[in-house]
C-alpha cells in the first residue's frame, strides 16, 4: 500500500464527520451545523473538492515529506485522493463498494501499478466519504450511532464530547465548543489527535484551512501530518470516470 494512502487512511483528512442526533444531543449538533453554514446551504451540498498541500514529519531528524493534495467527495459513496510529489503520483478512489489505487512515476518510463483495496480500507473510505458530505447528520442510516461522552475542558475550552461509532474499530470522539459548536479536537480509535486551525470559505460555508494530526508510531516516535487547503469548491462538475477502476474507464 502506497505511503500517502496509508497516511490518509489512518488519519481523517477533513474536519467534518456526520452524526445522527438524539434529543439530548440536538442542541450541540444544531450549533455545530450552524457554525459551518445555514441549513439551506448545507442541504444542497452534493460534492466537495479540496486542493492544497500535505506535509508528513516523523521523528526528530527526518525532513518532512510533502505533496500536492486533491481530495474529492461525492454523494453517496465516491471519493478521490490524489497526492503528487516530484517523483510520483498516488491516486486512490472509492466507487460504491469498490476501491482502487494507482501509483505512477512522473517520468512516465514505468507502467503505473494498479491495485484493488480490501474490505477494511473500503469500510473506512465509505465512512470518511459519508461523514464529509453529510455535515453531522444521518449516521444511523449507515448502521452507525453516537454516544454522549459528557462535558470536558479541552485546550482550555468548555466542550461537549460526542463519540461517533461506525464500527468497533472505526470510532471518533469529538470535542465541540459548548458556546459556538466549533470542533476543537478529534480523538480516533488508533490514538491519533486531530486539531483544526484557521478558516477558509467556500461560498457561505466555513471550513478549516489547516488540519494537524499527531500520532505515536509503534517504535515510539511521533508523526505529524499537516494538511493545508488553498481552494475548496462546492458541487463541482465531476465525470463518472474519475472514480472507475482505470482499466474499466478506458474505451
Amino acid at each position: 500500500m502506497a505511503l500517502f494512502f496509508r497516511i490518509l487512511l489512518v488519519s481523517p483528512v477533513i474536519l467534518f464527520w456526520a452524526i445522527s442526533s438524539t434529543r439530548a444531543d440536538d442542541a450541540i449538533i444544531n450549533k455545530a451545523r450552524g457554525y459551518l453554514g445555514s441549513e439551506a446551504d448545507l442541504a444542497v451540498v452534493r460534492a466537495l473538492r479540496f486542493r492544497g498541500e500535505l506535509s508528513v514529519a516523523e521523528g526528530k531528524s527526518l525532513a518532512p515529506i510533502t505533496a500536492k493534495l486533491e481530495i474529492i467527495f461525492q454523494q453517496p459513496d465516491r471519493q478521490l485522493i490524489i497526492a503528487t510529489t516530484p517523483a510520483k503520483i498516488e491516486t486512490t478512489a472509492l466507487n460504491g463498494y469498490e476501491a482502487w489505487q494507482v501509483e505512477a512515476v512522473t517520468d512516465k518510463k514505468s507502467t503505473p501499478r494498479v491495485s484493488l483495496l480490501g474490505r477494511d480500507s473500503i469500510k473506512r473510505l465509505r465512512a470518511n466519504t459519508f461523514e464529509n458530505i453529510s455535515f453531522y447528520r444521518g449516521i444511523s442510516s449507515v448502521g452507525g450511532r453516537i454516544e454522549d461522552r459528557g462535558k470536558a475542558k479541552v485546550d482550555g475550552v468548555d466542550c461537549i464530547k460526542i463519540a461517533f461509532i461506525h464500527a468497533s474499530n472505526v470510532i471518533f470522539v469529538r470535542s465541540f465548543d459548548r458556546r459556538t459548536g466549533r470542533l476543537i479536537l478529534t480523538e480516533t480509535d488508533n490514538g491519533s489527535e486531530i486539531r483544526e486551525y484557521g478558516e477558509i470559505r467556500a461560498g457561505s460555508l466555513r471550513f478549516p484551512q489547516r488540519i494537524v494530526t499527531s500520532s505515536i508510531l509503534p517504535n515510539g516516535s511521533k508523526r505529524i501530518i499537516t494538511i493545508t487547503y488553498n481552494e475548496i469548491t462546492v458541487n463541482p462538475k465531476l465525470p463518472d470516470t474519475l472514480f472507475v477502476i482505470p482499466s474499466l474507464a478506458m474505451p
